[in-house]
This record gives structure tokens, sequence and C-alpha cells, in this order.
């Protein structure tokens, strides 16, 4: 790309009746060009930026405490102000028989997209390197992959994945279909995921005893907005 650059620098200069020293400046311009375009290229494919971790609001982090407190969750992390305020203490409480009863029990889950990537941030070893969107019927993630360093040509260096799956409730079933991925901002072939690309995999595989049939029959709804995931189950 660098003696492309500088030859066609040449043939210009002698075109207009350039000296030798004004060449010599614009080949050493298109080189540097030349040179900072590569540089930011490998950068921003092989080391790209981490990414911010989500931090909650102490408001934020006690409406979701209330959320973790309902499902039996209690020991996952909200966030750093929880041990200032008193949210959360290493202290266990002791545990009382009592006998089981579903009365009263909440089988509505919903969770914000700020509040699964706390989640994510506060209890998993991805906090920059996992990032979750919540849009119209999708369920969208990125995230940085460093490979290995004896892995061939790549070792050392950072992927970049992404991925979509579409999510929804119509008629009597959940819909679950795999939208793409994409490495390094280049899709995936369908081949190569098995052809599942755009298949609903609950339609699928739910008609046969297993994982997606199971999954299908515990949902009663099932939706994704903008910025919001909304899981009801069944009795």
């Amino acid at each position: 790309m660098v003696a492309e650059l500088s030859e066609i620098a040449q043939v210009s200069a002698a075109k207009r009746g350039l000296s030798g020293l004004q060449v010599f400046g614009i080949a050493f311009l298109a080189m540097l060009v030349a040179l900072v375009l590569a540089f930011f290229v490998v950068k921003y494919y092989f080391f790209p930026s981490d990414f911010n971790p989500v931090a909650l609001h102490a408001k934020e982090q006690q409406v979701l405490s209330s959320k973790l407190q309902a499902l039996g969750l209690v020991d996952l992390s909200v966030g750093q102000s929880e041990l200032k305020n008193g949210a959360k203490t290493d202290k266990k409480e002791a545990l009382t028989p009592e006998a089981y009863s579903e009365s009263g029990l909440d089988r509505e889950i919903a969770f914000s997209e700020r509040e699964i990537n706390a989640l994510v941030a506060n209890n998993t070893d991805m906090a920059e390197r996992l990032a979750i969107d919540l849009s119209d019927d999708l369920v969208s993630a990125k995230l940085l992959m460093p490979m290995d360093e004896d892995f061939p040509v790549i070792g050392g260096k950072t992927l970049k994945v992404k991925a979509g799956i579409g999510l929804s409730y119509e008629g009597d079933r959940a819909k679950v279909i795999l939208r793409g991925i994409s490495i390094m901002g280049v899709p995936i072939p369908n081949a190569w995921m098995g052809g599942l690309k755009n298949i609903d995999l609950v339609q699928e595989f739910g008609g046969q005893p297993g994982f997606w049939q199971a999954f299908a029959d515990g949902i009663e709804h099932l939706s994704v907005a903008e910025g919001n995931l909304f899981i009801k189950l069944k009795e």
C-alpha cells in the first residue's frame, strides 16, 4: 500500500513538474498516512479497548436487591455502595424450618439492561469484556475474547465477538431466534453455524423431549423491549 501511494505521488509530481524535494515530501506524507491508518486498523481489530462496567446508583441498587431477594438470590452483588448503606453484609441469617408453599409467590421476572450489565460486572470476571444490549425483541451481546499466546497467528490478540438472539412470544409459544454471530466485524456464514441462523429454535427443536421443549413449556409470556426484559413463568 505504501509503495502504491509513493508511485502515485511520483507520477502526479512528474506531470506537474515538481522538484525532487517536493516529491520526497509528498511520498513521505503518503507513507506517514498509510502507517497511521495501519496502526489504527491493527489497534481496533486486535487490541480493542475494554468496556466500561455499568455502575448502578444507590436507588437502582435497592430496586435490584429487592428483585434478587424475591428470587432468593441474596448472595449476588449489585454494586460497591451496598456495603456502606447496609443493604448487604457478610453475616448470614440462620435458616428456620418452614412448610413449602407457593402461595403469594411472584412468577414474574423483570430486569433492565442496566441491572443485567451490573450483575455481570459485579458477579463475574467479565466486567470489562461483556456488554448486553436489550432492544425490541432482540438481546445482543458484545464480548472481548483474549486469545492464548500460543494460538496461531492471532495469539495474544483480543477478538471482538458480537451476537444477537431474537426473543419474543407469539401465539402461545416463546420464540428464540439466532440472528447471527460476527467476529471482528465479519459475520459468520450460516453454514458454519449449522444452518441455525434466523431459525426459531423452539419451533425447530421444541417438538421433541429436551431442553427447548421444557423451556417453552415453562414460559407463559416473554418480551424484550428497549432496555427491558420480562419473563412470566407458568405454574
